[in-house]
């Protein structure tokens, strides 16, 4: 004779990763979704540029590259640059998408425009 079976749970549900962002604020002309990141795993180049000012940067990727990686190694890569140089002013960010760009500043009520 054998045992009889004991109920068992179910397993949880997994959890939906949310989607990461594929584009963003150019850090050189401020314009919000205007930098797009390409991976090209063939020729191994990962390249952000921004359609707006030509800005662009390029890196070598691998297999777990993501967008916002490339993007991210950018804006490390401008702070590593720009460290040392005094900040002139410290620049006002708009709660619509976390960017300094002038008209989503003005569109969320984060500044005043003078007149």
């Amino acid at each position: 004779m054998g045992k009889r079976k004991s109920a068992s749970s179910k397993a949880a549900p997994r959890k939906k990763m949310e989607k990461l962002e594929t584009a963003f604020c150019c850090p050189f002309c401020s314009h919000a979704a205007a930098v797009e990141c390409v991976i090209d795993l063939v020729q191994e180049i990962a390249t952000a540029s921004c359609y707006v000012c030509q800005e662009s940067y390029s890196t070598v990727p691998d297999a777990l590259t993501e967008p916002i990686d490339v993007y991210s190694e950018w804006i490390d890569e401008c702070e590593r640059v720009n460290e040392g140089v005094p900040c002139r002013r410290r620049p006002v960010v708009c709660k619509l998408f976390r960017c300094s760009c002038a008209t989503n500043v003005w569109r969320a009520g984060g500044g005043r425009r003078a007149r």
